[in-house]
């Protein structure tokens, strides 16, 4: 099991998870997850040990957003065929990945991750640089990566119909 799939295990995502998630405000108000946990991290600097309240809060926001939102009324949206392709990805041991896309995710995932780690390490040694650095590369890299699930999803939908029903 990839460490994708290890992490959907951890936050829970079934098929009504996943449902709640592709709604549009799910996707998008998933952005500021990063920023909040690296202020959160970054208030140790303030309140000590007392940081461990806003850290929790924002790990909770992580784990509680795809659950938030309701279904989406339309799926016809490009954040709902991020989460999409996100589920075809997820399982790409068990399917057929078209060729073109089985290499940039996981460099992106692997950007995403530096820079995950460089702005967890600014937040935690009050360096606001790096922290900053760090944050756009992960951002970048995972709207990128974003966009690269939506184009997996098109590319396998032309070709299944029952894909394509995910659309409504």
């Amino acid at each position: 099991m990839n460490l994708e799939a290890r992490l959907a295990r951890l936050f829970a995502m079934d098929d009504a998870t996943w449902a709640r998630h592709a709604n549009p405000w799910s996707v998008w108000t998933r952005a500021s997850a990063l920023p909040l946990l690296l202020a959160a991290v970054w208030s140790h600097a303030v309140l000590g040990w007392g940081a461990l309240v806003p850290v929790a809060v924002a790990l909770a926001w992580i784990w509680t957003n795809p659950r938030v939102f309701p279904a989406p009324r339309s799926t016809d949206s490009w954040a709902s065929r991020v989460t999409f392709g996100e589920r075809l990805w997820l399982k790409r041991a068990r399917l057929v990945i078209p060729r073109r896309h089985r290499h940039a995710p996981a460099v992106l995932t692997a950007l995403s991750g530096v820079g995950f780690v460089v702005s967890l390490w600014g937040a935690i040694a009050l360096d606001f640089w790096p922290m900053m650095t760090g944050l756009v590369l992960c951002l970048l890299a995972k709207l990128w990566f974003c966009d690269r699930m939506a184009w997996l999803y098109e590319d396998m939908a032309a070709a299944d119909s029952d894909l394509r029903s995910w659309v409504t």
